[in-house]
């Protein structure tokens, strides 16, 4: 196994895109619907990396990621902002740890989740780099 994956996107067809290109790599993946779900499940299913779409019902994306940096269990879990906003849009940065647009290369997707399973969590000050899709986080 690479790793566990949290999918959390309101598209069932985006969920299960990046599903199948997760496991042909290895990586376990658990989904959920939105963000409100996302947290219902996290702390089961203690998951090595989380992507979230910024757009969906009950909680957002982006307030998502907020949450789980606040809370001591899943502060330090890697967060991938994958959406069709655009990272300016998205307002991304604080609490995320990538960026990926819609549509993307599955390629791309993989090769980010594992970057972000290899490099563990942030440094012990806490604080989160840029790291945005293709670039070192720092």
């Amino acid at each position: 196994m690479s790793g566990r994956v949290l999918v959390v996107d309101d598209n069932r067809v985006i969920r299960q895109l990046i599903r199948v290109n997760l496991e042909l790599e290895g990586f376990e993946v658990v989904t959920a619907a939105d963000g409100a779900e996302c947290l219902e499940v996290v702390h089961r299913v203690r998951p090595d990396v989380i992507t979230l779409d910024v757009v969906m019902p009950r909680l957002d994306g982006l307030r998502t990621a907020a949450r789980l940096r606040a809370d001591p269990r899943t502060r330090q879990v890697p967060v991938v902002i994958v959406s069709a906003c655009t990272q300016y849009e998205a307002g991304a940065g604080d609490g995320v740890d990538a960026f990926l647009a819609k549509p993307f290369e599955p390629g791309e997707l993989v090769r980010l989740v594992h970057r972000l399973c290899r490099e563990g969590p942030p440094p012990v000050d806490g604080r989160r780099g840029a790291g945005w899709a293709g670039s070192a986080r720092g």
